[in-house]
Parts: structure tokens; sequence; C-alpha cells
């Protein structure tokens, strides 16, 4: 019990009044004030509004045109490349992390998911704020988020009724995430499962099957084929959607969001953290430019053999939205956000993103 004032105040600057912005259907920008700090409020019905019809661009179409890194491709070709970038990079993934980060990539990680601090919700009905709550941690690769989440629900917080589900579309980091997840304590495995999806259609998913020794030697079999789908994950089914430098390799963001609004519950939290701009501080943003650029594909033909799947890591960053473009998107999406929706990591470098699926 020691432990739940130290976590009620951590969570009291994430459940304060503040001015949450929607796109209502003409596009204009409305402001509303709320507050989160009764189960019972409810916001007003226009504020999801936006998402009473799909949009054709967030309609995934294998045919559209997008890119891949600084290429012009297909949403189904980006998949498909994208899926070969991460099957080669699998086994040093965490590794080069470290080095192209200098190790910020784990603070950032920890900040993330301090702020989020799963397995306490002052909104849990009841006088015990640890209630059970389901987590989906979307493009959970080698599980760091995951981990990390399951660690602070289950110790800090001291909830053992937390689960999480790592999701990945790439069947060869998830079965790295697996592995890893043996060391994990026997009740946190318990807590935690496997799915192999496509992050823009999760009707379409089944559990993880590992790859084989002998299919990690080739990509052919890398990447979730719907057609051998079996279970799916219902709307209104979780409590919590994170994803952590994913979002950016998906084919098509606008309808990722949109799937990550059905399936979470009214009241439910979409949290990303993602590589982001740094150009509010232009000396600093040179000096990680030529980082990036120089650096990163060198130190990745050094370490992991392959300078091309981290070429495309870095371009995919400079592709990525501003701040500002990626809140609009998710707001967009049906979405309301607080404030500006939005807290920059070193400089911009990284941010993270909030947004919370409106109550009915």
């Amino acid at each position: 019990m020691a432990a739940a004032p130290g976590a009620l105040r951590r969570a009291l600057p994430s459940i304060r009044s503040a001015i949450v912005q929607v796109h209502p259907q003409n596009k204009s920008q409305l402001t509303r004030l709320f507050s989160t700090s009764l189960p019972s409020q409810r916001l007003d019905s226009s504020s999801s509004s936006s998402s009473s019809s799909t949009p054709e661009y967030a309609i995934p179409d294998p045919s559209r045109p997008t890119h891949f890194g600084f290429e012009t491709v297909t949403e189904g070709e980006k998949r498909e490349r994208v899926a070969g970038v991460f099957t080669s990079v699998a086994e040093s993934y965490d590794r080069m992390n470290d080095l192209m980060s200098f190790g910020w990539h784990r603070v950032w990680k920890d900040h993330f998911v301090a702020s989020l601090n799963p397995g306490f919700s002052p909104l849990t009905a009841g006088p015990d704020p640890r209630g059970s709550q389901h987590i989906l941690d979307i493009a959970g690769g080698t599980g760091d988020i995951a981990f990390r989440m399951l660690h602070t629900a289950h110790v800090l917080n001291n909830n053992p009724s937390v689960r999480v589900t790592m999701s990945d579309i790439n069947r060869a980091m998830l079965t790295v995430g697996k592995q890893r997840a043996s060391a994990l304590p026997a009740s946190q495995q318990a807590a935690l499962s496997f799915v192999e999806a496509n992050a823009e259609d999760l009707t379409r998913t089944r559990p993880l099957q590992p790859l084989s020794d002998a299919e990690k030697a080739t990509t052919k079999h890398a990447f979730f084929d719907p057609a051998t789908a079996t279970s799916s994950i219902p709307s209104n089914s979780v409590d919590l959607y994170t994803v952590a430098f994913g979002i950016r390799n998906f084919s098509n963001i606008p309808a990722a969001l949109r799937e990550a609004r059905r399936v979470l519950k009214p009241g439910g939290v979409f949290a990303c953290l993602e590589f982001s701009k740094a150009d509010k501080h232009p000396l600093f943003n040179a000096l990680y430019k030529e980082w990036s650029f120089r650096a990163i594909p060198l130190i990745g033909q050094l370490v992991a053999a392959d300078r091309d799947s981290y070429q495309y890591l870095v371009e995919s960053i400079e592709r990525f939205p501003s701040q500002e473009e990626f809140r609009d998107m998710i707001v967009d999406a049906g979405f309301v956000v607080a404030g500006d929706g939005y807290e920059d990591l070193t400089g911009g470098v990284a941010a993270i993103h909030k947004g919370m699926k409106p109550r009915a």
C-alpha cells in the first residue's frame, strides 16, 4: 500500500483538467475543457464526429503510392520491404539501438512507461485504483516496452491483474521478443501473450508461430499473412494501446490510428513514442542529422553487416511528420488530446504523443 501515494502523485498530472483539441467534420478546430477526474464524466458526442466515416486515405490500398525512406513505392511494396528490413536487423536490433542513440532510447522508454504508469488508474471504479488492465503493445518487436509495462504494473504498482499483448507484423522480431521473455518472472510470463497482426487491420490476427531456425535464414515467412488469421482483437477491448518507434514504418498510418481507436475502450488511451523533429533547435538539429545520415548507416554496416537497412531507418525518421502534423493525424482519427498533444524528448529527437478515445 505504501507505493500507492507515490503512484498517485505520478498519475495526477495526466488527469488534471486540460484544454482538448478536437477536429469536427469541417476540419475547423474547436477547443473544449474536460476533466477525467471522475469515471462518470462523458465527452460530448460531437468530439468523435470526425471518425463517424472513414476517409478514403485511411482505407489501406496495396496499390496506393507511399514512401519507403526517400523512395516512392506502393503500400503493399512498403509492407514487404519493411518486413525485410526488420527481419534482417532482428537479432542485432537492441544492440544497434544502443549504439545509434548512445543508450538514450532506454531513457526515453523508461520515461514513456512511467508517464503511463500501467497498473494504476485513478479512474477505476471502486476504492482501489489498481484494477485489471489490458495493454496492447503494437510493433512490440523485441519486448522493450511490454516488459517495462509488466514490471511497472506487477512490481512497482503491485498489480498482477495487468496483462499485455505484444503484437507485431514481423515474425522475426516477435520471435526474438518471445525468446527474451523467457527471462521474465513466471507471473509476468503468464500475463504476456504474443500475436501476429497488421496494425492497419486488427480484425485478423493469429497467435505467434515462432520462426524456425530454417525460416530465420529467409525473409519468405517473415511477416504475418492475414490469410492465416485465426483470431481478432475485438472492438472496445483494450485499456491502453502503445506503439514505440514503430508507427513510422506502417504503410498507412491513418488506417492504423483508426484501428487503435476501434480496439480501445471508451476512455482508453493511445500512446506513441516515436522519433520526431528537432528543428526548434537549429544547431543541435544540424549536428543530429549529420550523425544520423553519416554515422548510423556506417555503424549498421560495421556491426550488423547491413548498411541499407539502417539507411532506410534514418530516412524513415526524416520522412515522419512533425510533432504538430502527427498530433493532427491523431485528432483526425477521432481522439482527443490535452494541451499540445505531445511531449518533446531530448530537444525533439523523440516525442511522446497521447490521445484518449472519447467516452460514449
